[in-house]
């Protein structure tokens, strides 16, 4: 039954906390550049009005050449011209700098809402793209710290890798001790117990998909009443039943990380819907933005 594997699975799923520890200062030394960074951007906009310039040509350049390389990202995923390591690399950079545009954009909208429906419309636009940029990033965050969920799961290869675990949950159940079945004992009455176990709590929870509604507000609730189950179940048990037993309650574990999964990396492909069309059209209001500044610099834009 590959216990030893299922054992390092079950030390890995313990081993979150480091995993967000790890996280949580990655996150912080980010958070501090970033407020650090903006305010230097503020500082630099302030000297440059101070200087008898218009500030909102320095800072919507700013803004300019920050959406050109966030649609250069883009671009560059879309093309699959980047490595997995380069790809990774290329996102953190990309939600640093969105970030850091935050500021740009509040200094070149001098702290004020739009007059016009076209102003409306870029500042709608810009909104929207950094609320689900900033849900993007939330999402990322979740899969790695909340269920430390592998890199490698698709959300494509999600089902096939659910009925494998099926599989292998079964087989685990029926499966039968080597000297019992080698000299033709009758079953243990733990066995049955077991049997009993997957019959009434885990045959159905191996068979899709669920618990969404849990996994969507992060509670741990549905996981805690299985494993519960088993955990009662295996203070009754002889060692070898407790062994099956331990690995059936990985194989629980990993099920409930799956569904997990599958929610987030759900609502990750449904998030690029929004996220990348309204980028696409921030890029287009843009462009017809910086067209009218130029074309009427005179007039109060």
């Amino acid at each position: 039954m590959r216990l030893s594997a299922r054992r390092a699975t079950g030390g890995a799923i313990g081993g979150r906390g480091p995993i967000r520890a790890g996280l949580a200062i990655v996150q912080t030394v980010q958070g501090v550049l970033i407020v650090a960074i903006s305010a230097g951007l503020l500082w630099l906009v302030w000297i440059y009005g101070n200087g008898l310039r218009d500030p909102r040509y320095f800072d919507g350049w700013v803004l300019a050449g920050g959406m050109s390389l966030q649609l250069g990202f883009h671009i560059a995923i879309k093309t699959a011209s980047l490595s997995p390591k380069s790809a990774r690399r290329w996102k953190a950079v990309h939600i640093f700098l969105g970030y850091v545009l935050i500021a740009a954009f509040i200094s070149h909208s001098d702290f004020t809402l739009p007059d016009t429906a076209f102003e409306w419309a870029l500042w709608g636009a810009f909104v929207l793209v950094t609320v689900s940029g900033i849900f993007g990033t939330y999402l990322a965050w979740a899969l790695k710290a909340k269920r430390g969920v592998d890199d490698g799961i698709s959300y494509e290869g999600i089902p096939a890798r659910r009925a494998q675990l099926a599989q292998e949950v079964y087989a685990a159940v029926t499966s039968t001790d080597a000297t019992t079945a080698a000299l033709a004992l009758p079953a243990q009455p733990h066995d049955a117990w077991i049997t009993d176990l997957y019959t009434t709590h885990l045959r159905d929870f191996f068979q899709g998909p669920r618990n969404t509604a849990a996994h969507l507000i992060g509670s741990q609730h549905p996981l805690s009443r299985l494993t519960g189950e088993i955990d009662n179940l295996s203070r009754y048990v002889g060692l070898p039943s407790q062994q099956k037993l331990s690995v059936i309650k990985d194989l629980v574990v990993e099920k409930d990380r799956l569904d997990f999964a599958r929610v987030y990396l759900g609502l990750s492909k449904g998030w690029l819907y929004v996220h990348v069309p309204v980028t696409y059209a921030l890029i287009v209001l843009t462009v017809l933005h910086v067209l009218v500044v130029y074309a009427f610099s005179s007039g109060d834009w």
